[in-house]
């Protein structure tokens, strides 16, 4: 391998990325965001490193999820807050369930770029280039929206910075307090089924609280009871923008890419010659890599040498995202290969893309049984294999959309349209993620049986 330089990605080939018309502008926006303040610290890395180590060697559970692609106009403080506290929730019922520390870490504060089967939309005899997230370009179906704009990725990094701010509020400031979890509960959830286990979950909680307050552990001496953290991820999509966030160490000269605390890399750029891997291969986060069918076992290997060459324990997380039909037929050859080198993986698992088709309302949507289906045969072939299922990976809101098909909800096909608000890709309500939790809490309970 070449020495790597925070630019070293620029020579290789790379896919997914807009074609910006004045590149004298480009360098303006990437020197501006340079000297802009970090979205995350170094500190913070390592400290989520440590955590995720722990759920590679099966002490803990990672919860990871949200938006599929955050929006410029849907952004405020409500619509982050819902999130927050269904993620809470999800949280709890693993953590219940599991009896295991679970890690959260957001699709939020950066998930801004998607990646596109084409680069061009056609739209009744119109083409035009593909909308690739509002951090690119807009998704209205015009000449001028969907012209890349470089001055949006300083408007991804204002509504991330602000973003990051309200997290660390609701997760230091109480809000996050064990002692409000009956409170966690979406307005529009009350009839839910998943909510009323919820509830009689919380009821358990609010009792074993109780007890230990009257054995002296409280709040106040035990600051876990009262407080969380949310680390923040996405897909490192459009390199421009990680460059200009990335940042040297000065405590250990090492460099951090500093617009999320985890990173990823999708299962359309992941070439071992290409740009991403090229990039993520030089900083200290901890690394995901999508995997799906066409995933070739010795290629995986390849790809974790080459970014966790040190073979650090919670630096990598192999994301599946297989689909219900295939994880069983690919899965274990990618387990078996990783074993037999000794790699120190964390594998979690993606129901979402690998199960998405077009429905006879002609929306793109997923159905909710077969993303259980494959989160099911997940958890069975790592038992099988005694290997840790380490994870869950989801593409999730805390608003009340009908954009995936069935649940406890039993939302049709017909139902779609009435409230299908994605920018991208479809995503789990407030209820299908907590019914999701609930029925993941329950495989993980049998395993600790």
């Amino acid at each position: 391998m070449s020495s790597w330089t925070l630019n070293s990605w620029r020579n290789r080939p790379i896919l997914q990325q807009p074609t910006y018309m004045d590149q004298g502008l480009l360098q303006e926006v990437e020197k501006k965001l340079g000297v802009y303040p970090p979205l995350v610290f170094a500190e913070e890395v390592r400290s989520l490193k440590k955590q995720l180590a722990d759920v590679t060697d099966g002490k803990s559970f990672l919860l990871q999820g949200g938006d599929c692609a955050e929006s410029f106009a849907e952004f405020n403080a409500d619509n982050i807050k819902d999130f927050f506290k269904v993620f809470l929730q999800m949280s709890v019922v693993l953590t219940f369930a599991g009896g295991k520390p679970v890690v959260k870490v957001g699709r939020i504060a950066g998930q801004f770029a998607k990646p596109r089967s084409s680069d061009f939309e056609t739209i009744d005899g119109v083409e035009l280039p593909s909308y690739r997230g509002d951090i690119i370009n807009d998704i209205a179906f015009t000449k001028e929206g969907r012209e890349p704009d470089p001055y949006r990725m300083l408007s991804a990094y204002n509504q991330s910075a602000a973003t990051q701010n309200l997290i660390r509020a609701f997760a230091r400031g109480g809000f996050a307090d064990l002692h409000k979890v009956q409170r966690w509960n979406l307005d529009f959830a009350h009839s839910s089924s998943s909510n009323e286990r919820y509830e009689v979950l919380s009821d358990k909680i609010s009792q074993a609280l109780s007890f230990m307050e009257a054995c002296g552990i409280t709040a106040e001496n035990t600051p876990n009871l009262n407080q969380t953290v949310l680390y923040s991820s996405h897909e490192a999509l459009l390199l421009n923008y990680e460059e200009a966030l990335t940042r040297e160490d000065s405590m250990t000269g090492k460099w951090y890419d500093c617009s999320a605390h985890m990173l990823w890399i999708g299962d359309r750029t992941r070439q071992i010659d290409g740009a991403h891997v090229e990039f993520l291969r030089g900083v200290e986060n901890p690394i995901g890599v999508k995997a799906g069918p066409t995933t070739d076992p010795e290629d995986l290997i390849k790809l974790i040498d080459i970014l966790n060459p040190e073979n650090e324990s919670g630096k990598m997380n192999v994301i599946v995202r297989m689909g219900a039909d295939k994880v069983g037929d690919y899965l274990p050859a990618l387990i078996k290969a990783v074993e037999k080198e000794g790699k120190k993986v964390l594998w979690s698992c993606d129901p979402m893309h690998g199960n998405t088709f077009k429905s006879t309302s002609s929306y793109k949507t997923r159905d909710f049984d077969k993303m259980l289906e494959e989160v099911t045969n997940f958890f069975a072939i790592h038992k099988s294999e005694g290997t840790h299922a380490g994870g869950i990976h989801l593409e999730m809101t805390g608003k009340d959309v009908t954009e995936c098909v069935g649940g406890g909800q039993d939302i049709t096909a017909e139902d779609l349209s009435s409230r299908y608000h994605t920018h991208c890709d479809p995503r789990l309500n407030a209820h299908q993620a907590l019914e999701l939790a609930f029925l993941i809490a329950d495989t993980l309970k049998e395993a600790k049986n």
